[in-house]
């Protein structure tokens, strides 16, 4: 869908009439999933959004053919998840050095990397891309969030919808201020 294009629509001349809404208002199309939240969930045709316990689930990523790893959650603070847990798999690895869940961490140098390698992933059809964070909900979210904008042309609020429809997601404040920054 084009940017812009959502239920705001576009006008007559095709200007877009989207108008950015406040974090408030986002936060509140957010949780939307009824039930529990799984330890992974497909948010968008093969991506997939999870935990820790997730990608220490060799069983779970094999039996859904898991392709591609990014952890938003490696670094010094790491999940003891990297590389070499995956040695004898066939999965791509990123290591994403986002490792602070805080409003004042920068989360922005990662958009277009993440967003690169989801991209070229999932330029093979039988790709399917999981990124997890310690638990799934806020520095994952984020990353997936920036690539339906950015290569996706999604509106923050569209993404935001697609992705709660199959998990709930809680970017922190200062993240969804950094995705309502690339938004505009």
């Amino acid at each position: 869908m084009p940017r812009g294009s959502s239920c705001l629509g576009r006008t007559e001349v095709g200007e877009s009439r989207y108008e950015m809404p406040l974090a408030s208002r986002l936060q509140r199309l957010m949780w939307t999933k009824p039930g529990t939240r799984g330890l992974l969930d497909e948010v968008y045709p093969q991506i997939y959004i999870g935990d820790m316990y997730a990608a220490k689930d060799e069983r779970t990523l094999k039996a859904i053919v898991i392709t591609h790893v990014g952890n938003a959650a490696d670094g010094k603070f790491n999940m003891n998840i990297g590389p070499s847990f995956y040695r004898d798999t066939k999965i791509t690895y990123l290591r994403i050095e986002a490792f602070f869940d805080m409003p004042s961490f920068d989360m922005s140098p990662f958009f277009y990397s993440s967003a690169q390698f989801t991209r070229t992933a999932l330029s093979t059809p039988t790709a399917t891309v999981f990124v997890h964070c310690a638990m799934g909900l806020s520095l994952s979210a984020t990353l997936v969030l920036a690539y339906l904008l950015i290569h996706e042309g999604m509106t923050l609020v569209e993404a935001i919808k697609v992705v709660s429809t199959s998990r709930n997601i809680c970017p922190n404040a200062g993240f969804l201020e950094q995705l309502r920054a690339l938004d505009k």
